[in-house]
């Protein structure tokens, strides 16, 4: 190709926002070459490394906007650790469907027994999905919503939250709030309840939630509208997160070489 075609080529490339393709222009068309590409299938392989270029951006987007503390994608959760769970219900819930009929999803068990890795690895699943996803603390989300009521910002928050396909609570329980707190969540679950769909990590059963919401008529109407169609995964197992630890330590024992000793 002549050297002003090309720079003609690539001016046209990000004139049509296909600035990835214009910037990688050179490498693909040494590849088409050695190649033997046609034109159809060198203009196939424009687009596929356009849209893929797209989706990797789109992705990262995605993830920082969800703020996970960590980020614990599905790939490095032990299944093998959590005998007790219904691999099959989480598989489907993988493909995200539950966000589009927007079903909530709540994980009740002890600490340990990795109810956060599961529910991040489905929020970055969400992300990979192209559904707007945000994780945050139950407390943290709680003090948020204090200080906007307190700016007098508290509609333009709850509204944000709202906005979100897939909103993660962790660690509901593990911290009371005071009255103020937990009518002010009420307001944020309310105002999504059939609007998009929720996560929540609790080491609460539903009969203690009271303990974190006080009054017993508001519990039982989150209650009700959570757990409407929800999914709800008992993770009754042992500490996942030790016999992860046990794991990697009988692994790394049988990696360490054995030293024989010399008479």
């Amino acid at each position: 190709m002549k050297p002003s075609t090309l720079v003609a080529l690539q001016a046209n490339l990000k004139a049509l926002n296909l600035s990835r393709v214009a910037q990688n222009l050179d490498v693909l068309l040494r590849q088409a070459k050695e190649g033997g590409i046609g034109c159809d299938e060198f203009l196939l392989e424009l687009t596929h490394a356009e849209l893929q270029a797209r989706a990797e951006s789109r992705l990262s987007r995605r993830i920082k906007e969800s703020r996970f503390p960590l980020l614990k994608p599905l790939e490095t959760f032990d299944f093998d650790a959590v005998p007790d769970l219904d691999v099959r219900l989480f598989r489907e819930l993988v493909q995200g469907d539950y966000i589009q009929q927007r079903r909530n999803v709540i994980f009740l068990g002890r600490s340990g027994t990795g109810k956060t890795h599961m529910a991040t690895a489905l929020g970055i699943e969400a992300c990979r999905q192209n559904y707007r996803t945000r994780f945050v603390t139950c407390y943290g989300l709680v003090n948020e919503l204090v200080e906007a009521r307190e700016q007098r910002a508290l509609q333009r928050l709850i509204q944000k939250y709202v906005r979100y396909d897939l909103l993660i609570l962790d660690e509901l329980g593990y911290i009371p709030f005071s009255k103020e707190g937990s009518e002010l969540l009420f307001q944020v679950l309310a105002e999504r309840h059939e609007k998009g769909s929720v996560i929540i990590t609790t080491n609460l059963g539903f009969a203690d939630w009271t303990q974190v919401f006080g009054d017993p008529t508001m519990t039982a109407a989150l209650l009700d509208r959570l757990t409407h169609k929800a999914h709800i995964i008992h993770c009754s197992w042992e500490s996942y997160r030790l016999k992860q630890s046990l794991r990697s330590k009988a692994k790394h024992t049988e990696q360490r070489p054995t030293h024989e000793s010399v008479a």
